[in-house]
């Protein structure tokens, strides 16, 4: 009689311990993280069990997406329009609502939405590993970004950080120069057969041209190929990537990611494959970098998994990670912004002319190279412009590993700290009454000129966690920029709707057609 007695109470014992566990889990700690920060003067929406504010977010968006399209019937100026408001409405309602600084929940993720300057150079001034990636990155994003150097943290992301930084010094990005040269000449040569076939003027959307351009410096400059041979990697990057964004609203969402959607599935799929591809060329490669004598990226990963610290990741698993991250940031932002830079010049002629006589002055009809890049005022002052009002990453994010203090705030461990870089780069307090507005000459004075104070200008990231690709994506973005400028003149195609979209980067909804004319 006991046994039975036991058999049917063990089934319900495990029910209640299981429940008493999830409650704790999803709702008791979260709750206690809230409740520490709402002491402390920190106010935000109340969230619900299981999807905290997501229900709400796409209330908001509804509502105020409309409203937008409304107030946008009367704008004449669409490229200056503020598109944070019909992507981001809720951030922006939050923001009336609570101020600089407030927390909401996407899911079981509780986040510390920051605009406030003095918070945001308490961020880029803390160097403690106690503050990190956020977690749910390298769950929720890992079949892209896995546990490389975009999202790991501690010992693992120092190795990572002491492995791949140095192969982005700028002594070694200018001597990718001439390979950056190849490339852009290959791509833009297309096109000029392409106008000459048309009678002088086509009509080009550029966007996947760059973005393949992009994935040639990058094959050639970090993992001595071409693009043909990681043609398919990036090709199935770009599917994950948009198959990704479509399900970001989930992101938090407890169980979500394992549940065997269609979304899922293909998720699953794509970053299996992209496993493989990748350790078929890093094994191909190790074996051919036995007899050669420029190493490269890729060399310098394949040892850095050799001395990783070895309770973090498989030697495997620290390759793949760090190749699929470099893949992804050194090509897919870098093409962005590039598509971004020829729709501002092409809506803003005298730019163009500006840093097309520019160039002519510097260059004194000589072939472009490395030290001539460094006199480009106007132009750098253009793809700083670019990056302040269209960043590719739309978040600077962070996470407390542990329980850290910053400024006046005691964080408790698990929370997210959100910087909206697309929000602080249009503070009218910062850039003033015209942070809207397409004005390069704000950066004659350089950053600091630019705004006050000049940590929240952030298009690389902020602090410790500055993105280690910068030089080569500046180097990169004036040298096509300087070859297209000296070899076209372009304009805005009327097929053109300026629709900003984001996929996990911000890049143009619907693509940048430009009519193009050989100069």
């Amino acid at each position: 009689m006991e046994l039975v007695w036991l058999r049917l109470l063990l089934p319900v014992l495990l029910c209640v311990s299981l429940v008493a566990y999830l409650y704790s889990i999803l709702w008791l700690r979260p709750e206690r993280l809230r409740q520490k920060l709402r002491s402390q003067g920190v106010k935000g929406p109340k969230p619900s069990f299981l999807f905290g504010n997501i229900q709400e977010m796409r209330r908001i968006r509804q509502q105020l997406t409309e409203s937008h399209q409304e107030q946008e019937a009367g704008i004449t100026d669409r490229f200056s329009s503020n598109y944070v408001a019909t992507l981001f409405p809720y951030f922006l309602h939050w923001s009336r609502v609570y101020g600089s600084i407030y927390l909401y929940s996407t899911g079981s993720i509780h986040a510390l939405f920051v605009t406030d300057p003095d918070m945001v150079k308490e961020l880029a001034n803390c160097k403690s590993l106690e503050l990190g990636k956020p977690i749910y990155l390298q769950k929720e994003l890992g079949a892209l970004l896995g546990m490389g150097i975009l999202t790991s943290n501690g010992d693992l992301w120092a190795h990572q950080r002491k492995v791949i930084a140095p192969e982005f010094f700028m002594d070694k990005v200018k001597g990718m120069v001439n390979l950056m040269m190849e490339a852009a000449n290959a791509m833009l040569s297309s096109w000029e057969n392409k106008v000459d076939s048309e009678g002088g003027s086509a009509v080009m959307m550029v966007d996947e041209f760059l973005r393949n351009f992009s994935a040639d410096v990058i094959s050639r400059a970090s993992f001595g190929s071409s693009f043909s041979e990681g043609k398919e990697i990036f090709n199935k990057i770009r599917q994950l990537q948009m198959a990704m964004a479509k399900q970001k609203m989930l992101i938090g969402v407890p169980g979500s990611r394992y549940l065997p959607t269609k979304g899922n599935r293909e998720t699953w799929r794509l970053g299996t494959s992209i496993c493989n591809l990748i350790l078929e060329i890093a094994k191909r490669h190790e074996h051919d970098s036995v007899t050669s004598v420029n190493k490269g990226l890729l060399h310098s990963i394949i040892e850095g998994a050799k001395t990783a610290p070895s309770s973090s990741c498989t030697p495997a698993d620290f390759i793949v990670d760090n190749c699929k991250n470099i893949y992804f940031a050194g090509h897919e932002t870098t093409s962005t912004t590039a598509a971004w830079c020829l729709m501002l010049l092409a809506s803003y002629p005298k730019w163009q002319s500006s840093a097309r006589a520019e160039l002519l002055d510097v260059c004194q009809g000589n072939p472009l190279h490395a030290d001539m890049l460094q006199k480009m005022k106007t132009l750098t002052m253009v793809i700083q412009e670019t990056l302040r009002l269209y960043p590719p990453a739309a978040f600077v994010t962070r996470e407390a590993l542990n329980d850290i203090k910053l400024g006046n705030l005691n964080i408790p461990k698990g929370t997210n700290i959100r910087i909206p870089v697309a929000l602080v780069h249009r503070d009218p307090a910062v850039w003033g009454p015209n942070a809207d507005k397409f004005d390069p000459g704000r950066f004659g004075n350089g950053i600091t000129g630019a705004c006050k104070p000049s940590h929240m200008y952030m298009p690389f990231g902020v602090g410790a966690r500055t993105c280690a690709g910068q030089n080569l994506a500046m180097v990169e973005l004036k040298v096509v920029l300087s070859l297209l400028l000296s070899r076209f003149e372009f304009s805005l195609s009327p097929e053109y709707v300026h629709c900003p979209a984001f996929r996990l980067t911000i890049e143009p909804g619907k693509g940048v057609p430009l009519i193009l004319k050989k100069l």
